[in-house]
């Protein structure tokens, strides 16, 4: 039996997250890890705070905070917001962990030991009045390709152009803004990726699955030719550097982070060191596909960076099978950015409405082959035609007529025909089509289905119309309902990894209760039929409310937009 690995890209720890960065990695991963369970399969699903780096010491400087009493607080703030929507980590790590500074430090000196890392003289930027070296997210100035004038030292979020402070042009200290700066000496280690680039490349090649956004990406690094890269920095707040005469250092953020996919699985499992292994999750570990989940900036670093870590090391770490790139989510045509706070973040939209209404919209409308764009009147059109018309009415008017005719039980009469035979032909082909793309990880087309699937049932009510037939023929009407109310708890199945609340709501109208491993794997007819005369069902309250127009309206003014 294969075991399934899935990680999402580590949220940054300095502040709530925006719907860009859910629906770049979080999300989807949830998506996938609650189908998987719902199936039956063993599901290891593993995420972590992102805490060291520059960004997070200037984000507790601003808050006049300790940088360690900041990220524990915000790590905090992340899961709490994680658990509002619902997503299911097996854990949710700290890249700031004793487990991950052990790992990293071991991976630091195994590359080493095998001559993939060099210590050289480097140059870097001193601030005067700082009185410190500046690490490369210290210095801002004006991005040498793009002319943005708030590109960082390591990379520009306006062209994604990965950068050296002394590339930029105007620089400036990011932490007093002053432009006293000059260049000085300092001692770092560098990865010898030159060394690594052709092995890299045989990877790469060899994962003809992944979607063109990752290889191209990976291929597009890779042409470029790969220049061996610092990977430590002047700074207090890291992974310290274990190796004479470099005591002063930490490892680039982008060094530790992804090895901390590793350590928070250690830290899962240190949490219940009896009943947990975590190093058959990644050490020789051949019965694991592996899945990682991220948006397009994190790509290169997960398709040649960390690869290169690992190959580097000579050991038999998991390397990932599969990677799952996102374009950006963004607000009205601009970016969401966490740093210039644009656009809506968790805490705004959880606020307004529960986690259902935010999952199945921005699933269904996953940047996948592009960028796609945010907007009010989209958010609220999906929400009301597809939640509030095609699935809430249906479970709603399907239950309370049933009520009202039959009484609070499925009513016996009838049986099935025509009409329920084309249902299960076409709930069966839209079903296989389904888990095809789910299991590929289609999102869009995935939702595309599900929608597909809900609306059958607004097609069978229509064609049956049992309102219609019960004052004429009674045991039709009888008939229909059992096959509307059949349709109810087959939903709920299929969309509890999706909108996990409502389908939970769904099943207990019919006296059951969501789990793993109760997927729709059955002949259709059967599963239409599961639910038999007698069985009782409550009316459930509205699954989805409509967004009104001064709603929308309203939300524009609050946080930005035009219409």
């Amino acid at each position: 039996m294969t075991r399934h690995l899935i990680t999402s890209a580590l949220p940054y720890i300095n502040g709530v997250k925006h719907l860009g960065n859910l629906i770049g990695s979080m999300l989807p991963s949830d998506l996938y890890a609650r189908y998987l369970r719902a199936r039956g399969e063993e599901v290891l699903f593993i995420c972590a705070t992102d805490e060291h780096g520059t960004p997070a010491e200037l984000a507790a400087r601003e808050k006049g905070q300790d940088v360690a009493e900041f990220c524990a607080e915000q790590h905090k703030v992340q899961a709490d917001l994680g658990a509002a929507f619902d997503l299911t980590f097996d854990y949710f790590g700290r890249s700031s962990s004793p487990q991950n500074k052990e790992l990293t430090q071991h991976f630091g000196n195994k590359l080493y030991e095998n001559g993939y890392i060099d210590e050289r003289v480097t140059r870097q930027v001193y601030s005067i009045d700082d009185d410190r070296f500046l690490p490369d997210r210290y210095v801002e100035g004006t991005c040498p390709h793009c002319g943005y004038d708030k590109a960082r030292g390591d990379q520009c979020e306006n062209c994604t152009r990965l950068l050296d402070p002394t590339d930029l042009l105007e620089p400036r200290s990011a932490v007093s803004g002053s432009t006293n700066l000059e260049i000085r000496e300092s001692k770092h280690l560098f990865l010898l990726q030159s060394k690594l680039a052709d092995e890299i490349r045989v990877w790469v090649n060899r994962h003809q699955d992944w979607p063109v956004l990752v290889s191209s990406i990976a291929l597009k690094w890779l042409d470029e030719g790969l220049h061996d890269r610092g990977i430590t920095r002047d700074l207090k707040w890291g992974v310290p550097v274990d190796r004479a005469g470099l005591e002063d250092k930490v490892y680039y953020v982008w060094f530790d982070a992804p090895i901390e996919y590793i350590a928070a699985t250690k830290e899962w499992a240190d949490e219940d060191p009896s009943g947990r292994d975590w190093k058959s999750w990644w050490y020789e570990a051949e019965d694991v596909r592996y899945v990682q989940v991220m948006a397009k900036d994190n790509v290169p670093f997960h398709t040649v960076t960390f690869p290169g870590t690992i190959l580097a090391s000579r050991e038999p770490w998991k390397m990932v099978d599969y990677i799952k790139g996102f374009n950006w989510l963004n607000y009205y045509g601009g970016k969401f950015s966490t740093s210039q706070k644009r656009g809506i973040f968790m805490s705004d939209a959880i606020e307004l409405l529960p986690s259902d209404y935010w999952r199945y919209y921005l699933l269904a409308n996953a940047p996948e082959t592009s960028d796609a764009s945010f907007t009010w009147d989209g958010f609220a059109g999906t929400v009301n035609k597809d939640l509030a018309d095609i699935l809430g009415n249906f479970v709603n008017r399907t239950l309370k007529f049933c009520t009202s005719k039959f009484g609070d039980q499925l009513p016996e009469g009838g049986e099935a025909g025509d009409a329920e035979a084309a249902l299960a032909k076409a709930l069966t082909e839209r079903l296989d089509a389904y888990n095809t793309h789910m299991g590929e990880l289609q999102i869009r087309k995935a939702m595309q289905e599900l929608r597909a699937i809900w609306a059958l049932g607004n097609e069978y009510l229509t064609e049956t119309a049992p309102w219609t037939a019960f004052k004429t023929d009674p045991d039709a009407a009888a008939q229909s309902l059992r096959i509307a109310i059949n349709l109810i708890r087959i939903f709920a199945v299929l969309s509890a990894p999706v909108i996990p609340n409502a389908a939970q709501k769904m099943a207990a109208c019919v006296g059951l209760t969501l789990g793993a491993n109760d997927w729709i794997e059955g002949d259709m007819m059967t599963e239409l039929q599961t639910l038999q005369s007698g069985h009782g069902f409550e009316i459930p309250d509205v699954l989805f409310r409509k967004i009104s127009d001064d709603e929308v309206a309203a939300w524009e003014e609050r946080f930005g937009g035009v219409s």
